[in-house]
């Protein structure tokens, strides 16, 4: 996993702030700005300020996931595949005490941490839960692994199973 300097962690902070506060109408990406394209995708999909910024290899497809924080206080997390600039998976973050996720939820989270951590050993360093695009709920799980990588483990909040895995490369923005 690489971590940006804290002066290149700025000046891409700066330009995901003012690209969100500009409006994702005046992005205009050249044709080979991925990033670009997948910003105004992203904003496209769910207007808001961008939070955080990962880059990830998922089925190693190269992905960029923005944490978007709507007006309104939603927060979302929206994947933009690398090659194509398209919206691949849109899902809003809740809090742990959501009563739609909790409704969802079969699986206690202590489950569903031992089944992603037998999977993928390490410490924890992040937690999610997310309400997906289809209704369905799961917990998303950042582990450091000893090789310190940082693998994300989506588990279904329902049935236990693990249903997405990504290696993050790197990360703008705080956990």
């Amino acid at each position: 996993m690489f971590r940006l300097t804290i002066g290149a962690t700025l000046v891409a902070a700066a330009f995901l702030a003012n690209t969100a506060i500009a409006g994702h109408e005046t992005i205009k990406p050249h044709k080979v700005d991925s990033l670009g394209k997948c910003v105004k995708a992203a904003l496209t999909a769910h207007d808001g300020k961008i939070v955080k910024l990962e880059m990830k290899s998922e089925d190693k497809k190269p992905m960029y996931e923005f944490d978007i924080e709507s007006a309104d206080g939603t927060a979302w997390d929206i994947e933009c595949n690398v090659k194509t600039g398209k919206v691949t998976e849109i899902e809003q973050e809740v809090k742990a005490d959501d009563a739609k996720f909790k409704a969802l939820a079969k699986v206690s989270e202590a489950d569903a941490k031992a089944t992603a951590l037998a999977a993928h050993p390490g410490t924890i360093v992040e937690t999610e839960y997310e309400l997906e695009p289809d209704g369905k709920a799961s917990y998303e799980f950042d582990i450091l692994e000893a090789d310190k990588e940082e693998v994300k483990v989506e588990v279904d909040a329902t049935t236990g199973k693990i249903v997405e895995v990504s290696y993050e490369v790197y990360q703008i923005g705080e956990e």
